[in-house]
């Protein structure tokens, strides 16, 4: 017998009615769907501050930047949204830093510098900018910060090497600043990292610790002394060269007249061979007796010739008397 749900049995004993397995799975699947739903609504707004902007890309794609306020965007990743401080500042610090507690830290290997009449002096800098561009600054650049940092850095040495040390400690500084700020600024313009400066300040300037100053010192010294070993080194090269450049000149114009020389010797000599060849032709013997005679004076200089040609005697000769008297 059934009542309420229930079936009874003449032996006393009751059984639960069998669960219905397909209103349950329904009952699930739409519960899965509710929620579904709920969590792409939840997704589907989200909310700029008053200093930001918002950008939106679609498939990994740029396609829109939201000002402040409520918005909607397509659910389960198709749209993301990425938040970016636009207009708020923001600052760099060079040569020194400050800690969470409001105290400073020096950082010499920044604010060291050397000027343009060769001292050295330790400047701070601070630095303001901010986000101009949140397109430019999230996506053409990895790290546009450090990018702008270094930037200022180099223009920083850069003005300071070029000023004197009176001009960074005292009455200088706003011109330095000037300057810094506009190069910086005509150089993020170049870059497109879509940062904007806003400020150059000279936080502090000051001379070095006496260490530094030293150490400056030394290195001074001996690029002084490297220029004097230079110079000095010139300066022998300046004195030596004409001088090698005159003896050169003066062995090149000896070898030259030597060489005219022999070619004037050599011409002589084939003009006289030539003039006495024709005087052989003439005459042959009496051309060859005076060529003997000529070469007998060169032989033995200084040695007197007797010639007999008595034809009584059985043989012409020519006698080196002297030297047989002895002079008598």
């Amino acid at each position: 017998m059934e009542n309420n749900g229930t079936y009874s049995y003449s032996f006393g004993k009751q059984f639960p009615k069998p669960v219905n397995w397909k209103k349950l799975r329904g009952y699930i699947i739409a519960a899965v769907v509710v929620l579904f739903l709920v969590a792409g609504a939840l997704t589907c707004f989200y909310t700029v501050d008053d200093k930001q902007q918002a950008v939106v890309t679609t498939f990994g794609k740029v396609t829109d930047i939201t000002a402040p306020g409520l918005h909607f965007k397509l659910p389960f990743g198709i749209q993301q949204v990425r938040m970016v401080d636009v207009n708020v500042y923001q600052k760099i610090e060079l040569g020194y830093a400050t800690g969470p507690n409001g105290g400073t830290v020096s950082k010499t290997n920044e604010s060291t510098m050397i000027t343009g009449d060769y001292n050295i002096v330790n400047v701070d800098f601070f630095v303001e900018y901010k986000i101009a561009d949140p397109v430019q600054y999230l996506y053409s650049s990895n790290d546009p910060e450090l990018i702008l940092r270094n930037l200022i850095q180099s223009q920083v040495r850069n003005v300071v090497g070029s000023s004197s040390v009176d001009s960074v400690l005292t009455t200088g500084k706003e011109d330095i600043q000037r300057q810094v700020k506009e190069l910086v600024a005509g150089i993020l313009a170049e870059y497109d990292i879509g940062l904007s400066l806003v400020d150059v300040r000279i936080q502090d300037s000051e001379p070095p610790t006496a260490q530094v100053i030293e150490a400056f010192k030394a290195v001074e010294t001996a690029k002084q002394t490297a220029e004097a070993v230079v110079n000095e080194a010139k300066a022998y090269q300046n004195a030596k060269l004409p001088e090698a450049k005159a003896q050169a000149d003066k062995l090149l114009q000896n070898a030259q007249y030597l060489k005219q020389k022999r070619i004037n010797e050599a011409k002589e000599s084939v003009a006289m061979f030539n003039a006495m060849y024709a005087e052989y032709e003439n005459d042959p013997e009496i051309t060859r007796s005076r060529m003997y005679y000529e070469a007998i004076q060169q032989i033995l200089p200084g040695v007197r010739l007797y010639i007999n040609t008595g034809s009584g005697e059985s043989i012409d000769m020519l006698l080196p008397l002297e030297s047989l008297t002895g002079g008598n």
